[in-house]
C-alpha cells in the first residue's frame, strides 16, 4: 500500500486527517511543541482505519498500524490538559479525535482530544498542517473498538 499522506488547510481537510488519526497511540516523548519555529509535531502509531475495512474480519485477520508524522505550521501557542507529560516514558495513550473551534479568521484552535479526558489545545494563525506516513508497519490482531451510539442508552435531562 501507498504511504499516506494529507495536507489540511482548512476544517474539513482536517476531518479526513482526524479520521485517519482516530486510534492512533502516541507516546508522550514523541509530541512536541517548538514555539521558536512556530510548529507542533508528534509521532504516532495510527490504525490504518482503510485497510481494516477491507479485511476479512475473521479471527485470522490480521490489522495494520503504521508509524505517522503529525505537524502543525503557525502555532502560537499549546495548551496541554490531564496528559501526563512528565510520566514513564512507555505511558502511550490513543489520540481520538482532531477538531477544530474557529477564532479571528483565518485563525482558531486545533484540539486533539485523547482517550482519559486529555487534550492538547494549539491557538494557531490558521490551518497548516500534514498527516505523513513514515514507513514502518506493524501487524497486529486488535482492532480498535467503539460502542455503537445507536446503542448506546439515552438519559433524558
Amino acid at each position: 500500500m501507498e504511504r499516506l499522506r494529507l495536507i489540511a488547510f482548512d476544517e474539513d481537510d482536517l476531518k479526513v486527517i482526524s479520521a485517519h488519526l482516530q486510534d492512533a497511540l502516541v507516546r508522550m516523548e514523541d509530541i512536541a511543541f517548538l514555539p521558536k519555529e512556530r510548529r507542533f509535531a508528534a509521532v504516532l502509531k495510527r490504525f490504518d482505519w482503510v485497510a481494516a475495512a477491507a479485511s476479512s474480519g475473521d479471527a485470522d485477520s490480521f490489522y495494520e498500524r503504521r508509524e505517522a508524522a503529525l505537524r502543525f505550521e503557525r502555532v502560537l501557542g499549546a495548551q496541554y490538559r490531564n496528559l501526563p507529560l512528565d510520566g514513564p516514558v512507555e505511558t502511550v495513550t490513543a489520540l481520538l479525535a482532531v477538531n477544530f473551534e474557529a477564532g479571528d479568521p483565518p485563525g482558531g484552535f486545533i484540539e486533539l482530544i485523547f482517550a482519559g479526558g486529555g487534550a492538547i489545545r494549539l491557538h494557531v494563525e490558521c490551518i497548516e498542517g500534514e498527516l505523513r506516513d513514515l514507513g514502518t508497519v506493524w501487524r497486529t490482531r486488535r482492532k480498535p473498538e467503539h460502542p455503537d451510539s445507536a446503542d448506546t442508552p439515552q438519559t433524558a435531562s
